[in-house]
């Protein structure tokens, strides 16, 4: 059988596995039980198993032959703190916490293609099974990089996937270069001075230089970037006094920005201080901003995009690869593994309808399982194939 039909034999367990992590969700850096869970598995197959590397990340070393290429495939393990609005009978349990973006699935993808791997052990070299915490703004990449990630379990091609609302079950999508934006986060205080709100004249009034900030920012993407970078600058929170007749000392702004470089990253930070230093001096205040790289933009190399589609195309032929898929302004904290290991990111079709990942009526579609287990079972058995040395 090929490594999809067999796989396919694995749909009850590994459903299991994905419902009981689904009612069980556990935010980023905080994945105990479900790390305990993937480690005994791997143990169960016989998988070489490394605990807590980035706090509660799991690592599983699979080696077979004598080659010396390694691969390595990352899933992530982590919920969003948000209640979910579904009627599944296999809903969760923990109140304000749901897997809202699939994870729960990743990680049985990658639970099913251990299972496979180690069964068959059809490929020469090793293989690193990733399972990342704290994918969701929480740091968890950076975490197990610094934890010695590539130095404990090198790499020398690494891959990983997401599910796709969209696009239907059975399909993969890939592109090469940037495949998911870079993003910041960023706050911004403004000081002033307060005073009673019907006498504004002795006030700097921080709520009303905030919001032309707010204004001005508009013009980073419009006016300072080159046309052909796409880029956001969203302000997504502003707040400041608490009383109807009372001008305050300070107002915040908050948002996201996005983009698809690092060095055009670079540029509207440049930017955004420019304008927050100038709008605020225009206005007798003074502004700090605290801008937080939280993800860089994720890169697909040509070979490795390659190794997708050869995968792809043996798996469900050329009708079902969506080759060129425009790149995402969403992030991917995979992106930090990309900077140190070549690779690639790939989606894999979640359906056509229902709820994108994020929100509380969101659904993974179980029958994406064994697509995403057999892709990364295939990326190793083409990327090591037996019988061929380094």
């Amino acid at each position: 059988m090929s490594a999809f039909e067999t796989i396919k034999t694995y749909q009850d367990e590994l459903e299991a596995i994905r419902h009981d992590l689904h009612m069980h969700p556990e935010l980023g850096l905080e994945e105990h039980r479900t790390a305990a869970i993937v480690a005994a598995k791997l143990e169960e197959w016989g998988i070489e198993v490394h605990r807590g590397v980035g706090r509660t990340g799991v690592v599983g070393v699979l080696r077979s032959g004598n080659g010396e290429r390694r691969i390595g495939l990352r899933a992530d393990m982590d919920a969003l703190p948000m209640q979910e609005m579904t009627d599944l009978p296999f809903r969760s349990t923990v109140p304000g916490k749901m897997h809202a973006c699939g994870h729960d699935g990743h990680t049985t993808m990658l639970l099913g293609a251990a299972k496979y791997l180690a069964q068959s052990k059809d490929f020469n070299g090793t293989v690193n099974f990733i399972f990342q915490p704290g994918e969701e703004g929480c740091g968890g990449a950076l975490a197990m990089l610094e934890d010695g990630l590539f130095d404990r379990f090198p790499c020398d091609a690494i891959f990983g996937m997401h599910n796709a609302t969209g696009m239907a079950v059975g399909k993969y999508g890939v592109r090469v270069g940037p495949a998911m934006a870079g993003g910041a986060f960023f706050d911004i205080t403004v000081s002033g001075k307060g005073s009673h709100g019907a006498r504004p004249e002795v006030s700097i009034d921080p709520v009303l230089t905030a919001c032309h900030i707010a204004t001005a920012l508009q013009s980073i993407v419009s006016r300072n970037l080159v046309p052909r970078e796409p880029a956001v600058v969203s302000v997504t929170k502003i707040g400041g006094g608490d009383a109807y007749n009372v001008i305050p000392q300070t107002a915040t702004l908050s948002g996201t920005a996005r983009f698809f470089s690092r060095e055009v990253g670079e540029e509207i930070e440049t930017a955004m201080r420019r304008i927050v230093d100038g709008v605020a001096a225009g206005f007798g205040a003074t502004a700090t901003v605290d801008w937080r790289l939280i993800f860089a933009p994720t890169i697909n190399t040509e070979e490795h995009v390659e190794a997708v589609k050869t995968a792809a195309l043996g798996l469900v032929g050329e009708e079902n690869l969506v080759l060129g898929k425009p790149p995402v302004m969403g992030s991917e904290d995979f992106a930090f593994m990309l900077e140190k290991v070549p690779g690639a990111y790939l989606h894999v079709g979640n359906g056509e309808e229902g709820f994108s990942p994020h929100h509380p009526g969101y659904r993974f579609d179980d029958a994406s399982i064994p697509y995403g287990a057999a892709m990364y079972a295939r990326l190793i058995e083409e990327g090591m194939p037996r019988g061929v040395e380094g």
